[in-house]
């Protein structure tokens, strides 16, 4: 059997090595596919593989069709929008991702926004201190849980919101459980998002819900950009002076959000939630236990589709 680590922006050296291990290892033939330019050469190196790994990377119906061998999908992190689920439902293609695994990278990344936001950017003024800050975690997650953790180290008051998570789970982690989206934006002076990109949450984030923030608010978003309602977000950010935005996801209007907003906008140039070698090196190899488990012995504990 043939598994394609499919990356158009490669997994870290140590990480393909650990990958390739564990595939050869189960007695099978590690394919490797880093920094192609056409979906041509996507499509001709799926043809005879059983199994992908991918990051960022769209498995769609077009990709799904050319690989008809094609048993599983594994996204090597939490988010999986890349994938067209209904496509490789119809295909008989299991899909998973890897939950937990880019956490802590994504939530160090989220507090160092913070620290970035409070400190003006790093541009020699006087900034604010985290501590005492209330902090507002959107979703409670893998992601949100570090996040709060890691605050706890600052310590921020932290408050979380999640349609999911039983009020009772949160507080026993020393979090303060919020009943609404409302409540939590409007007790927080920062917010961090890590919200999935579904038909209920895209484009959720906007004015109404941003100005209950109260002043000087800062708005941290390693999640997804389409969780954003761009045009609402300038025009908050135009009512409100005092408020910041800050993402590792790179908006479609990032240039009118540089020029109108230079002190109070940032954007790193691509996604880097997950950009670090430890990251890698974890959602590579548990994609490649996954597809492993799967194929040897049916495991299907993080499939996402039906």
């Amino acid at each position: 059997m043939k598994v394609l680590i499919l990356t158009e922006k490669p997994f870290a050296k140590e990480a393909v090595k650990g990958i390739q291990q564990v595939i050869e290892a189960a007695g099978m033939e590690p394919v490797v596919l880093e920094k192609y330019t056409e979906k041509s050469q996507v499509l001709d190196a799926v043809k005879e593989v059983e199994a992908i790994i991918i990051r960022s990377d769209i498995v769609d119906a077009e990709v799904l069709d050319a690989a008809k061998k094609l048993k599983i999908v594994v996204r090597a992190g939490a988010g999986y929008d890349n994938v067209d689920l209904d496509a490789a439902t119809a295909h008989q293609v299991v899909v998973m991702n890897t939950p937990g695994q880019n956490s802590n990278a994504v939530a160090e990344l989220a507090l160092g926004l913070m620290v970035y936001a409070a400190r003006n950017f790093y541009d020699g003024s006087s900034g604010t201190e985290l501590s005492g800050k209330k902090l507002g975690i959107h979703a409670y997650g893998n992601v949100g849980r570090n996040v709060a953790r890691i605050a706890k180290g600052f310590g921020m008051e932290i408050y979380a919101y999640d349609a999911f998570c039983p009020a009772e789970v949160i507080e026993k982690e020393g979090v303060k459980a919020l009943s609404s989206a409302e409540e939590l934006y409007s007790t927080c002076q920062y917010v961090s998002l890590h919200i999935p990109a579904t038909d209920e949450t895209k484009n959720s984030i906007n004015y109404t819900l941003l100005e209950r923030m109260p002043e000087k608010a800062v708005l941290i978003n390693t999640a997804r950009k389409e969780v954003i309602n761009e045009a609402e977000l300038v025009k908050l950010m135009e009512a409100r002076p005092g408020f910041k935005y800050l993402t590792d996801i790179m908006p479609k209007n990032h240039e009118e959000m540089v020029e109108k907003f230079q002190k109070r906008y940032f954007s790193t140039p691509k996604k880097m939630g997950a950009q670090t070698a430890e990251a890698n090196n974890n959602a590579g190899i548990a994609a490649a236990n996954q597809i492993v488990d799967y194929l040897v012995n049916g495991n299907t504990k993080f499939q996402v589709n039906k």
